[in-house]
């Protein structure tokens, strides 16, 4: 059978996508290659996924006729590029779709000339099919490209599409966005401990109220401040506490947060 997705990079985020995609029937394991240079870990996803592996960037660039993704450390990309320059040729055209941080259209455009290049940014509730990723479109794609793109992130969650100019706040909110709510969700859970809750009973709590909070809304499309009012009741307990987080600069810290992680991003792409 044709090979179709070429994987390089098996790491975590590059398994997460390859085990959705292979169980929702997008790619049969036959119809996929992935490079990887760890042989453990090659005998790992041939073993759970039936998959082709190999250590050759190179012969997966050469063979995978639909997608070659890229999912490895931004630090290999400049030597990447350089072991693939010999073969890419206009005859070999896959659709190249990167999730490197940092790597610009730019950059990518450079490495692989004349190619339909897609740059990516998922999250990492992706491993578990609940992430998003904000995708911007290269030169030389077109919207069959778009189209695979979107299929295949959609394996892992939503999609949205953005301007490259953007992509730095995307890295600000949705990529370092889990570990804020993760944040929320421990001192979440510290403040029931506080208030007398056993430790195991407090995170179950804590845990949930996020979950099914968030499950709400995006179920019900209520805008967050309409909910915040239906919960809060006058004189009541839930005004007290978000008066304490107004006092404490609550949503400002979240603002900032996010401000200064895209800041961040835009820096390492330099």
């Amino acid at each position: 059978m044709t090979i179709k997705f070429g994987l390089i990079g098996g790491g975590v985020m590059g398994e997460a996508l390859l085990s959705r995609l292979i169980a929702r029937g997008i790619y049969q394991p036959s119809e996929v290659i992935v490079s990887e240079p760890l042989s453990a870990r090659q005998g790992f996803l041939q073993q759970k996924y039936d998959v082709n592996v190999t250590t050759d960037n190179g012969l997966v660039f050469t063979e995978a006729t639909e997608v070659v993704f890229l999912a490895v450390k931004p630090q290999v990309f400049s030597a990447i590029a350089q072991e693939l320059a010999d073969i890419i040729t206009i005859e070999i055209s896959p659709l190249v779709i990167s999730i490197l941080a940092g790597v610009s259209l730019n950059q990518l455009e450079a490495a692989f000339p004349q190619l339909p290049v897609i740059r990516a940014m998922p999250n990492t509730p992706a491993t578990v099919g609940a992430g998003i990723t904000a995708i911007c479109l290269g030169a030389y794609t077109s919207a069959k490209h778009q189209q695979i793109a979107q299929q295949v992130f959609s394996a892992v969650g939503e999609v949205v599409e953005v301007s490259e100019t953007l992509m730095d706040a995307v890295t600000g909110l949705s990529g370092s966005g889990p570990a804020y709510v993760a944040l929320m969700t421990e001192a979440l859970a510290d403040g029931g401990v506080a208030a007398g809750l056993p430790r195991g009973i407090a995170n179950q709590l804590a845990l949930q109220t996020v979950l099914g909070t968030a499950k709400l809304l995006q179920e019900s499309k209520m805008h967050p401040a309409e909910l915040k009012d239906r919960v809060t009741s006058p004189g009541g307990t839930t005004i007290a506490g978000i008066a304490q987080l107004e006092r404490s600069g609550f949503r400002s810290a979240l603002i900032e947060a996010v401000k200064v992680a895209a800041q961040r991003s835009q820096e390492l792409g330099k």
